[in-house]
């Protein structure tokens, strides 16, 4: 039994790989479009106190992606693998939220929208919530593993949302230390 299992899953390693690295091409694609302007961008990022270093949001969203990747392994492993009918609502949702999620990244990171970012946020948020529901009968630990993608897609909604709020209302950024505003 125990050789049967290895065998299967030496058989599957090479998919595994596959789903857990398609995710992280939204990430790789908005550091092509714009390397030289996230870094400093990100730095501006940091007048609000509570929002993590450049560094740290990077490693976030690489772990994210990968969990959310596998999660999407195993669902796909559940449904039988191929990608026939069945597979087509639990993934095919999947590949939606994916699609919004690199396109709210490109929007915050390369274009600078944080408003336009945050109404993607929002969207993404109910397609994940969506997917956890669908996923939750097919594979448990796949929709669990959801749950910290919807905790941090909450703080980069707060995070686009203040961004988005100073841009209309330059009254509330936060000013300097030690500089009176008049």
């Amino acid at each position: 039994m125990v050789l049967q299992d290895f065998a299967s899953l030496r058989r599957m390693w090479p998919q595994g790989v596959i789903f857990v690295a398609l995710p992280q091409l939204g990430p790789i694609l908005v550091g092509l479009l714009a390397p030289h302007r996230l870094s400093g961008w990100c730095d501006s990022l940091r007048k609000l106190p509570w929002c993590p270093p450049y560094k740290a949001l990077l490693l976030v969203w690489t772990t994210i992606y990968s969990v959310m990747g596998y999660a999407s392994y195993l669902v796909w492993k559940d449904m039988g693998g191929g990608f026939g009918r069945p597979l087509a609502l639990p993934l095919g949702l999947y590949i939606v939220q994916l699609t919004i999620s690199w396109t709210a990244l490109i929007l915050f990171f390369v274009a600078h929208t944080p408003g336009l970012a945050l109404l993607h946020l929002l969207l993404l948020y109910g397609l994940v919530v969506s997917t956890a529901l669908i996923w939750h009968p097919i594979n448990k630990l796949a929709a669990l593993l959801l749950l910290p993608y919807l905790a941090w897609l909450t703080v980069t909604a707060s995070i686009a949302y203040r961004l988005w709020r100073d841009s209309l209302c330059p009254e509330h950024q936060p000013q300097p230390t030690g500089e009176k505003s008049g």
